[in-house]
């Protein structure tokens, strides 16, 4: 019998980087929530570590977060970057 085995990538967005986020947008917990649509107290107990996001709930904070100008990097060997982008996609100064 053949075992199956799912290859786990870390996930891009982390508490710590939901956090970073929130602060490079100066966005409170509940402004997350009301743009990603989801519960104030799934950001702060993802953000304490309290819970995991379910892969809907982190679909919709990741977009918020990218609709708001943030880009999430992952940098193999190194971890995940944010940077602040205007629409156009440059990097804001």
């Amino acid at each position: 019998m053949m075992k199956m085995v799912q290859e786990t990538k870390p996930r891009i967005l982390t508490p710590a980087a939901c956090r970073g986020a929130r602060g490079l947008l100066a966005w409170s917990q509940s402004d997350l929530a009301e743009r990603a649509e989801v519960s104030r107290s799934t950001i702060k107990d993802y953000e304490t570590g309290a819970h995991d996001l379910h892969r809907a709930s982190a679909t919709l904070v990741r977009r918020a977060f990218e609709d708001g100008g943030v880009t999430f990097l992952e940098v193999e060997g190194l971890g995940v970057g944010l940077f602040l982008t205007t629409p156009g996609g440059a990097p804001r100064n």
